[in-house]
């Protein structure tokens, strides 16, 4: 789950703000037209990097007479993702739970968390364990072909030249 929350400053005289939220992917997982202040939320099934674009418009007959400090807005954005996204304060009122309890909920999540990212850690290192190993054995492979050729140019090269200065009566 992500979450996000933006308050963009208003300037007299320019259109609206486009908002539009991509994954690496490029589909597009949230879309607004004219955003100023508001929420977005969506859900991912994989770890991704995400793309917040928030694009202003100026009619052209503006962009020569305003100067820069009358065309800057200032963008806050504030983006949550997984176990931090969980609203325990409803929680805590829908279920009729006592602060303790709450508090036990929030970090019997933390913990959860914590453990299926240490599983996500240990799948990564075995596949980059197993990425070394092959190139490993690929490099290994290769020293062992490259010697063999460096070794067999160097017996034919030593049978060439004894040949040749046999043959021009230089050794016995």
């Amino acid at each position: 789950m992500v979450t996000g929350e933006y308050e963009l400053t208003e300037l007299v005289g320019i259109s609206g703000t486009h908002l539009e939220v991509k994954d690496t992917k490029g589909h597009i997982l949230y879309n607004k037209e004219n955003a100023i202040k508001g929420k977005f939320a969506f859900t991912t099934e994989e770890y991704d990097i995400f793309e917040v674009c928030f694009e202003t418009k100026m009619p052209d007959s503006q962009k020569h007479h305003l100067s820069a400090e009358h065309t800057t807005k200032e963008v806050t954005l504030r983006m949550k993702h997984g176990i931090e996204t969980k609203d325990y304060d409803a929680l805590a009122k829908a279920n009729k739970l006592k602060p303790l309890e709450v508090e036990l909920s929030r970090l019997e999540d933390l913990s959860s968390a914590i453990v299926s990212d240490f599983a996500y850690m240990k799948l990564r290192e075995e596949e980059m364990r197993n990425t070394n190993e092959s190139t490993n054995n690929k490099v290994l492979y290769f020293s062992i072909f490259s010697m063999c050729c460096l070794m067999s140019l160097a017996v034919w090269q030593v049978l060439y030249l004894r040949r040749y200065f046999k043959a021009k009566k230089l050794i016995d």
